[in-house]
C-alpha cells in the first residue's frame, strides 16, 4: 500500500515541520504532533496508514519523543563571570583563614499531609502507599518552607522548617539557629561570616528588610557578616541547591509528608556518601509580611559596599 505513495516521506516531513524543535541539521529531531493525528491527516490525503506505521517512519527519519530541557537562563549579566570569580576568591580567602562560609536559600514550599510525592520507593509488590487523589491543602497542616544553611567547608547544614511566611526575618532566624546549633561549635574563634545567596527572594539584593535583619544578626552574634549575591538568573549555581536540597528531595521521594515532624525527621536523616550531615527543627514563629524599613533605619546600618558591584558584595559590621 505504501508503495503507491512514493512521496509519503516528504508529505510526512511537511506535516511535522511546523512542530519540529531544535536544529534541523541535527541527526536527532522530534515532533510534538501525535502519530494518531499525523495518520489522520495522511489518510485525509489518500494514504491508508496506521499510527504505528507513522511511528516507524518517524524513527527512520531520526525523530523521537522527548521532554523539554531547561537550558536557557534568560539574559546574562555582563559581569556574571567576574562575580563568580569574586565569590570564589572570597570563599577561598575565608576558608584559608578558618572563617565560616555558608550558602543559604529557601526550598520550595511543601504540602503537608497524605499527598503524593514525586519519585518511587521500594514496597512489597502490589502494595503501594495510598495517598489522596487531589492535592487540596489541609487547613490544619498547611504548607511548610524549609530554609537551608549549608556550611560549605564542613559539608554540614541546618534547615529551619517554617510554618509561616518566607521573609527576611525568617531567613535571618535560620542563620542564627545554625550558628548556635552548629556554627559556633565548629568556629569558636570566628570573627567574620561569609554568606553566599541568590539575588532574589527573602534574602534578595533589593530587600531593605534583609539589610536591617543582617545588622541585628551581626550585632547579636558579634560577627562581621560579608555578603556575596549571585548574579541574576544563576541561582542553580548556589551550592546549597545541588549539595543539600537535591539530597533532601531524594531522601523523601515517593513518601507522603504526613506531618511537620515527618518533614523535620526526613531532612535530619538525609546523608550522602560524601559525608553530608544535616540538622533540622520546626520554626513555629510568625513572620509578618510587607514590613517597611525607613530611611533612618537604613542609614543606621553599618554597611560597607565593595567597589565591584556594591549591590552584590558588601559587609555589615556589629
Amino acid at each position: 500500500m505504501l508503495a503507491n505513495h512514493p512521496n509519503l516521506a516528504a508529505e510526512l516531513e511537511r506535516l511535522v515541520a511546523s512542530a519540529t524543535r531544535g536544529d534541523p541539521m541535527s541527526p536527532l529531531r522530534w515532533t510534538s504532533k501525535s502519530t494518531e493525528k499525523l495518520a489522520c491527516e495522511l489518510r485525509a490525503g489518500g494514504c491508508n496508514i496506521s499510527p504505528r506505521t507513522v511511528a516507524q517512519l518517524l524513527k527512520k527519519s531520526d525523530y523521537s519523543l522527548q521532554a523539554v530541557r531547561k537550558t536557557h537562563e534568560g539574559g546574562k549579566h555582563e559581569d556574571r563571570n567576574e562575580q563568580f570569580e569574586h565569590i570564589n576568591t572570597s570563599v577561598k580567602a575565608f576558608q584559608l583563614q578558618g572563617e565560616p562560609v555558608i550558602s543559604i536559600d529557601a526550598k520550595k514550599k511543601e504540602l503537608v499531609g497524605n499527598f503524593a510525592n514525586k519519585g518511587r520507593e521500594w514496597q512489597l509488590r502490589g502494595q503501594p502507599e495510598d495517598v489522596n487523589v487531589y492535592d487540596f491543602i489541609d487547613k490544619e497542616l498547611g504548607k511548610v518552607t524549609p530554609y537551608g544553611v549549608l556550611d560549605v567547608t564542613a559539608n554540614e547544614g541546618w534547615v529551619s522548617v517554617g510554618i509561616d511566611h518566607d521573609t527576611a526575618e525568617f531567613a535571618a532566624e535560620s542563620i542564627r539557629r545554625w550558628w548556635w546549633e552548629m556554627g559556633r561549635l565548629r568556629y569558636p574563634s570566628a570573627r567574620r561570616l561569609l554568606i553566599a545567596a541568590d539575588g532574589g527572594g527573602s534574602n534578595g539584593v533589593r530587600v531593605r528588610l534583609w539589610k536591617k535583619v543582617l545588622q541585628a544578626l551581626a550585632t547579636s552574634l558579634g560577627l562581621e557578616i560579608h555578603m556575596c549575591h549571585f548574579p541574576p538568573g544563576t541561582s542553580k549555581w548556589n551550592k546549597i541547591e545541588h549539595r543539600m536540597f537535591c539530597q533532601i528531595t531524594q531522601n523523601w521521594r515517593g513518601r507522603p509528608l504526613l506531618s511537620r515532624q515527618v518533614v523535620v525527621n526526613l531532612i535530619g536523616q538525609t546523608t550522602t556518601k560524601t559525608g553530608l550531615r544535616l540538622k533540622a527543627a520546626l520554626d513555629e514563629n510568625t513572620y509578618p509580611t510587607k514590613q517597611k524599613v525607613s530611611a533612618a533605619e537604613m542609614a543606621a546600618i553599618k554597611i560597607t559596599r565593595h567597589e565591584f558591584h556594591g549591590e552584590w558584595n558588601y559587609y555589615i559590621s556589629p
